[in-house]
């Protein structure tokens, strides 16, 4: 900011004490400032951009000027008036040079810095690979959390398109999509404020692509940045063309506890299950278990025993038996099946739990592994 403020005021003090084009003085102090400010700007435009952007962008308006140079060498030659030539002389610097740092800039994605040596060759490890929003996992709000607890950090990359799309949710008619918009406004404004993150939003549009997700991919590649999304194709068709994902539903599934056949668990029997004697619990992470024998423990906190684990599209589901101590505490009532029939139980209650409709509530966090239906 001290150097920002030094070169303002040696541009004022420059503009006030030369005053150029006949300007009064006044006048050019202020021409001089508008020139500090637009100087800043550019400074923050240079400070986003890769450094392979950087000397596509210097090579590229380097050749818009010497190819000016020489086309002015040709019009030095011919019968032009001096006015004119000059006009045009100056108009060919221009755009030669505007051409030149624009497709320099754009083409300068397909330098392979690595092939420069130490100079370049380091900087795409040291520096931070951007990560890009998917519209998904904004309103899905579990990645400020992850945010705040510092898992992620660096630059989150927000494109332009999908705040237009955030936008379109939040001004639907719609009531439940209207409150997922503004939900996910509110995500964006919690890891806004987060110190430890630079949130940065794209202007970058691809015009002859049409498909939000393709888009994404796109924008990646140009950045070199990683897509965090929890939709199951965007996760399917970036990583077939070498994008990195990081995908929320993943990381849910890779912190659920493990739980192994044999474990004693407590749990909380909530309801009756679809099969004679059984009894339905709920993990915290929605997690269903179904407990043989439990039917009159409804409504109270009791132990079992871990007999199986099944994996299904909608979640893991747990299958146990009453704990022998909470069965010695029960009143007493039916007597519980013999040992060797609890297996066959426990699988007609997952079938009929999965496909019979009577499953309880769809898990909190949905599985990735299986494409869904």
């Amino acid at each position: 900011m001290l150097v920002r403020a030094i070169f303002s005021i040696a541009c004022v003090a420059a503009g006030y004490h030369f005053h150029p084009f006949g300007l009064t003085n006044v006048v050019a102090a202020a021409v001089g400032f508008a020139f500090s400010i637009s100087v800043f700007l550019f400074e923050i435009r240079l400070q986003r951009a890769s450094m392979r952007r950087l000397i596509g962008a210097a090579v590229g308006s380097i050749l818009g000027i010497l190819g000016a140079y020489l086309m002015g060498l040709v019009l030095a030659r011919t019968s032009i008036p001096e006015g004119s030539r000059s006009f045009l002389d100056v108009g060919l610097l221009l755009v030669m040079t505007y051409i030149g740092l624009v497709v320099g800039a754009n083409k300068g994605d397909m330098l392979n810095l690595q092939a420069l040596g130490g100079l370049f060759g380091s900087e795409r490890s040291t520096r931070r690979m951007p990560k890009v929003l998917d519209t998904s996992v904004i309103i899905d709000g579990r990645i400020a959390d992850i945010c705040e607890a510092h898992f992620l950090d660096g630059v989150m990359l927000i494109p332009q398109f999908v705040l237009r799309e955030l936008q379109l949710v939040a001004d639907s008619a719609d009531s439940m999509k209207r409150q997922r918009g503004r939900r996910g406004l509110e995500v964006l404004q919690r890891i806004q404020k987060m110190a430890h993150l630079e949130v940065e939003i794209a202007d970058d549009d691809f015009a002859n692509v049409a498909d939000v997700d393709l888009k994404l991919i796109e924008l990646a590649k140009r950045y070199d940045g990683k897509i965090i999304t929890n939709d199951y194709n965007l996760n399917k068709v970036a990583t077939l063309q070498g994008i990195e994902i990081l995908n929320v539903n993943q990381l849910a599934n890779a912190l659920k506890p493990v739980v192994l056949p044999g474990e004693i668990m407590r749990v909380f029997i909530l309801r009756e299950g679809k099969e004679y004697n059984q009894g339905v619990a709920y993990l915290d992470d929605g997690t269903m278990v179904v407990v043989d024998g439990a039917r009159r423990m409804i409504n109270k906190t009791v132990d079992i025993t871990v007999t199986s684990v099944h994996q299904t599209t909608a979640g893991k589901m747990i299958f146990g038996r009453l704990d022998e101590r909470s069965e010695s505490q029960a009143p007493r009532g039916p007597q519980a099946h013999a040992i060797n029939e609890i297996p066959r139980q426990a699988e007609a209650g997952r079938s009929e739990a999965v496909a019979g409709g009577e499953r309880g509530p769809r898990s909190v966090i949905p599985d990735t592994t299986h494409e869904p239906d």
